[in-house]
């Protein structure tokens, strides 16, 4: 089994499948369970499907001003086709904000509600829903958990737990399936993927990683065979200053010293950040991670700290730190559990930062003893160089100069068309 198979059969193991969110003639529940408090949650209904209710004629872009008439009507009609009961008694829906979203297909409504008598959670809760079926017999109504930290549901928007139809107006959920470990693992599977996605902290890897298969010349270097004497120096900025390393296992560990100081220094800052203790603007952290990434890759071609790259890794992990504070806010986490969720989150990260390194570390040292592989560290660090500046002027001075944007569509397409993704529905193009 090849590697790039291997690496695709982990992600399937890993990341469940989901399903497409806010596609034609459908509509949503999301409920957010948190110890200690009622359920949260909120119905989502596109303005064409208000159309059906109602009869009128919301283009499928509507504006809120022109969605808001209808938002106290369709509270009253979701009371009357939406009711929650479990051994508990009935639990009455109380309606709080109602906010306006756009997906391709177009506008929806987020009716955001409170289940009361929920803070001692049932073990199984009777979802009745017929909302639309009255209208159009061939809607269908979904309803997802999106947050259940004890059921290791995390920022989820697309596995479903009930299905609705014409045909099928009740269903049961469980909330029984729970447990301290589930929350744990979804958390570290949240910390493996935030590693995975985020383009830049992988950047700021790959220029730490560059270096470690090769030694750079001094006048008198003390290689693992003995000295070695230093060529005669090259004039000008860029020098191809460099020899191999002996041996693989050496050279990874020390590329794994350095990547563990980064993540020391990023669990300092996210833990302080998630605590609340210290908060730094988005824009200036995320500003510096693009500004980390040129000065590591500057770092492989005029040493900043002399064999301390760890220092470079640690400096800057700790912004990247409060990058992935951020992050863990997203996912709309809050003081529970807090403590085994900045530790299931470092511990993910650690993790996905491994199976990089172990991705890009074998073919580096592969290449480590061709002539052309000090002119490759030198010339892939200026690209880095280059990649970090239109990062840093983008996210400074708040331009979207919209390249990257370009790139993701352009990979996208190639993935697609080699059958790594899926294609894009008619609908959403």
């Amino acid at each position: 089994m090849s590697s790039f198979v291997r690496i695709v059969v982990f992600l399937l193991f890993v990341f469940p499948s989901t399903a497409l969110a806010h596609a034609p003639n459908q509509s949503y529940i999301y409920l957010r369970i948190y110890e200690g408090q009622n359920i949260e949650g909120r119905f989502e209904i596109t303005a064409l499907d208000i159309n059906k209710i109602y009869g009128s004629n919301l283009d499928k872009k509507a504006s809120f001003e022109d969605m808001q008439p209808y938002i106290k009507k369709l509270q009253a009609y979701l009371l009357e086709h939406a009711k929650f009961s479990s051994t508990n008694g009935v639990h009455d829906i109380t309606f709080l904000e109602t906010t306006k979203a756009d997906v391709g297909l177009g506008s929806f409504l987020k009716v955001k509600f409170v289940l009361e008598n929920t803070v001692e959670l049932p073990d199984n809760l009777n979802v009745s829903y017929s909302v639309i079926f009255d209208r159009d017999n061939t809607h269908a109504g979904f309803l997802m958990m999106e947050y259940n930290w004890r059921a290791g549901v995390i920022n989820n928007e697309a596995n479903i737990s009930l299905r609705f139809s014409k045909n099928q107006t009740t269903d049961v959920l469980s909330l029984t399936d729970v447990s301290v470990w589930k929350g744990f693992v979804a958390m570290v599977k949240q910390g493996i993927w935030h590693i995975w996605i985020g383009l830049d902290h992988i950047l700021f890897l790959f220029a730490l990683i560059l270096p470690a298969v090769v030694r750079r010349w001094s006048t008198a270097t003390k290689g693992e065979k003995g000295t070695r004497t230093a060529p005669k120096a090259n004039a000008g900025f860029i020098t191809w200053d460099w020899f191999p390393v002996a041996r693989f296992k050496p050279a990874l560990l020390y590329i794994v010293k350095v990547i563990t100081f980064f993540t020391l220094a990023h669990t300092i800052t996210l833990s302080l950040a998630s605590l609340q203790i210290i908060n730094l603007p988005s824009r200036m952290v995320e500003a510096i991670i693009a500004l980390s990434i040129g000065l590591a890759a500057y770092h492989n071609i005029r040493p900043i700290f002399k064999g301390k790259d760890w220092v470079i890794a640690f400096v800057f992990g700790l912004f990247h730190g409060f990058g992935f504070a951020s992050v863990l806010a997203d996912l709309g986490l809050t003081s529970e559990y807090l403590t085994l969720s900045l530790l299931g989150f470092n511990v993910g990260v650690e993790i996905g930062q491994l199976v990089i390194i172990l991705m890009i570390f074998p073919v580096l040292f592969f290449l480590r003893k061709r002539k052309l592989y000090p002119k490759l560290l030198v010339y892939c660090s200026l690209l880095l160089i280059l990649i970090s500046i239109y990062w840093f002027v983008e996210r400074a001075f708040d331009i979207d100069i919209r390249w990257d944007e370009n790139l993701r569509m352009w990979l996208g397409k190639l993935l697609r068309w080699i059958g790594v993704l899926p294609p894009i529905p008619d609908y959403l193009e």
